[in-house]
């Protein structure tokens, strides 16, 4: 059954790495821009953010193996579509709709996990080991989007369906039936409200920048995101099945692990694409060098992450969650330091990549862990669905702020980028400062 999932998850991870390769070929072949370019990206993370925390609770409230299978299904059906289509928009739309489904798979599967490993050293390996097929998906999507991208991205696209549709053939045997269900119902207008405010705030920070901040159509859409969020609170608190129980978001420590994966996966997405246009449209480097150069930091995850269930039953999730803030943070800090106008490899990208991938390979297992200890088993999808809500929201909107920071720009070299560099670099030295803060206050008190 762990296999099933870590290769769900592994098509996750491949799939978006391999479209991120892409990305300036797409926009060579379909006239897309840079700012409609990063939709790809957030149409993907938005829809999958958007509908997490709905995917965790449908899975709580109808079974776990049924919405597994059945989003599954419809992921394949979306990267088949996404292969054929000739227009951007389309192609776009293809993005959102794999993202709703993975807003399915992803909680689904590590509810299955959490409540089938108990608290402690077995969910801490399983968790470790669920790690490692993440980031061996990414890391091989890197390698297959530079050699599929060379044949035509349309590959990109179709390569995940017969690993989708083989999973869910494997995934019917496998996958035991849920012998209990929690009771409720679904928080429909929450789900709407949510994913309505998150998708405007993105679309009003990509657009802002074009149409002016203090533009009649960008101050109606920040009202409107704040009313509609303010109405998911106000949903929240009064229906008796909330999407979210708030109550939950007052245990520390998940509020510490949702705000750490927002530093972690935020500021990585957002290098990333950085990097992907600066290789590819700036130095002009093929597909297949560019993934080449990012790997390692995948590697690094590969061969850490087995360790990191260990390192939690040693160290706990707090220390080991900031010894990967610091690595992420040094890493950025060090590219800013030694990129200049036109970074070196070896000196440069290279340790920033080992620096990015020891943060990523510590950090994730042990912020899931912290967000999901101690939470009953009837909420293990809602917690599941938070955490992971949090790094694909939180992702997009950072791209965003990222995307907008640096539209207008002419990229010559490095300096162009360096707007947007500086902000990454900010929102993971924050994420250090999160975790740092509660630590050391707890050191004082003890002396």
């Amino acid at each position: 059954m762990l296999a099933v999932l870590c290769v769900v998850l592994f098509l996750d991870g491949m799939d978006v790495s391999m479209v991120g390769v892409a990305l300036p070929s797409i926009g060579a072949e379909l006239g897309m821009s840079e700012s409609s370019l990063q939709w790809l990206v957030n149409g993907y993370v938005l829809g999958y953010g958007g509908l997490l925390l709905l995917g965790g609770r449908t899975a709580d409230l109808l079974g776990r193996r049924r919405v597994f299978l059945i989003a599954l299904a419809a992921f394949a059906v979306a990267s088949f579509v996404g292969g054929l289509v000739d227009d951007g928009v389309l192609l776009v739309v293809t993005r959102f709709i794999k993202g709703l489904a993975a807003a399915f798979t992803a909680p689904t599967a590590m509810s299955i996990l959490t409540t089938t490993f108990a608290e402690g050293p077995a969910r801490n390996r399983a968790l470790s080991i669920f790690t490692v097929f993440g980031a061996s998906g990414y890391s091989s999507g890197l390698i297959l989007g530079g050699l599929l991208t060379s044949a035509g991205w349309r590959w990109t696209f179709l390569t995940p369906v017969p690993i989708a549709l083989a999973a869910l053939v494997v995934g019917m045997r496998l996958i035991p039936r849920d012998t209990a269900r929690a009771e409720g119902g679904h928080d429909i207008w929450g789900a709407v409200t949510l994913t309505g405010g998150t998708l405007l705030a993105v679309y009003t920070v990509v657009t802002a920048p074009e149409r002016g901040w203090l533009s009649p159509i960008t101050l109606a859409s920040v009202a409107v995101v704040i009313a509609l969020l303010t109405t998911f609170v106000l949903i929240e608190n009064r229906i008796a099945h909330p999407l979210i129980r708030l109550g939950i978001l007052r245990i520390g420590t998940v509020v510490r692990a949702n705000l750490s994966v927002v530093a972690l996966m935020g500021s990585y997405i957002s290098f990333q694409f950085i990097m992907t246009i600066y290789l590819q449209n700036v130095l002009g480097w093929a597909p297949l060098t560019m993934a080449l150069a990012l790997l390692p930091a995948g590697i690094v995850v590969v061969l850490g992450s087995p360790l990191v269930g260990r390192l939690i039953d040693r160290y706990g999730t707090e220390r080991l969650i900031l010894a990967s803030m610091v690595s992420l943070s040094l890493g950025y800090v060090w590219f800013l330091v030694s990129a200049g106008t036109t970074p070196d490899y070896p000196l440069a990208i290279l340790p920033t990549m080992l620096l990015l991938g020891g943060g990523f390979g510590f950090g994730f297992s042990a912020i899931m862990a912290q967000g999901t200890d101690g939470i009953d088993d009837a909420e293990q999808g809602l917690a599941a669905g938070l955490l992971q809500t949090s790094g694909q929201v939180g992702s997009a909107l950072v791209l965003a702020v990222v995307t907008a920071v640096l539209a207008g720009s002419t990229a010559t070299d490095l300096s162009a980028f360096r707007p947007g560099l500086n902000l990454v670099t900010g929102v993971a030295v924050a994420g250090l400062l999160l975790n740092l803060v509660p630590l050391a206050r707890r050191r004082t008190r003890q002396h």
